[in-house]
């Protein structure tokens, strides 16, 4: 633009400007001067500021936020976001939690598979990542989508722990009420023990050898093994790998709401043949 030419900007043109965008007033004025009183212009100009912010700020870190967790009506797909901001400030505010929800809804109805389809979902007829760089505009921290989990089964339970801190999936193998009750037990159980895997089939091989390797250089290390047949130690490795599972994998673990079973017992008692198919778990931090 030529900035020899004085840009008449009103009052009434920088506050629904402000409304719309929730930026600074000042911020507001200057979008709308650059882009000569276009004000789709004036909203790109600001996008395009909270962008520069963003960037300016990856090195910090966005520890807090909150998570979403929440199923489809039917209650055969589940889906978490963590929407990512730097203090609890920011994170404690209700149009943030808000604004949250909102992308959530969009994940719904979009039936989004990926943190890239759901950021480039439509929003207010933006996309969710231009939305998320306007808030960063708006409110200054670094802000993202930071974590997507989608879960399909017959049923999905969902669970939000705490003020937003954590949000748990569990999938079941079967479609009915007690199914799904049973499910958001589970899924209380999953926030509380954090679980490696359902059972100790579904550990991952690595971690199956790590915890191997670990248990057995401890025993080796003890100086009453010195001497020891490779044979022993290896099968009280296996001992101690077996108490492993029992204290990590799902099924395995005492239940909470009563130590005398397992969550594995808990489930037979709901429904002999109901059984957990896939599970997810998002924190904050």
């Amino acid at each position: 633009m030529d900035t020899n030419t004085p840009v008449n900007i009103t009052a009434a043109e920088i506050n629904k400007l402000r409304q719309q965008t929730g930026a600074g007033m000042m911020d507001c004025r200057k979008a709308l001067v650059e882009s000569n009183g276009d004000f789709e212009a004036a909203i790109d100009y600001l996008r395009k500021k909270g962008q520069k912010v963003a960037a300016l700020r990856n090195d910090r870190e966005a520890k807090e936020g909150v998570v979403i967790a929440k199923t489809t009506a039917d209650n055969k797909t589940g889906y978490i976001i963590n929407l990512a901001c730097e203090t609890d400030f920011v994170s404690k505010n209700a149009e943030f939690v808000a604004f949250a929800q909102s992308i959530m809804e969009v994940a719904i109805a979009n039936s989004v598979n990926s943190l890239e389809e759901l950021n480039a979902a439509k929003l207010e007829g933006a996309s969710v990542a231009d939305k998320v760089n306007d808030q960063v505009a708006k409110i200054g921290e670094k802000i993202s989508v930071s974590r997507f989990e989608k879960v399909e089964a017959e049923s999905v339970a969902a669970y939000i722990h705490g003020a937003y801190r954590m949000g748990v999936l569990v999938g079941l193998n079967k479609n009915s009420a007690e199914a799904l009750e049973a499910g958001r037990d589970v899924a209380m159980q999953i926030a509380a023990m954090n679980p490696v895997a359902i059972d100790a089939d579904s550990v991952p091989a690595e971690v199956v050898e790590r915890e191997r390797a670990v248990v057995t250089e401890q025993i080796s290390a003890d100086p009453k093994m010195a001497g020891k047949p490779a044979e022993m130690i290896a099968k009280i490795a296996d001992g101690k790998l077996n108490a492993f599972f029992k204290e990590q994998t799902l099924t395995a673990q005492a239940y909470v709401k009563d130590g005398s079973k397992s969550v594995g017992d808990y489930l037979k008692s709901v429904d002999p043949a109901l059984k957990i198919a896939v599970f997810k778990r998002v924190a904050l931090g």
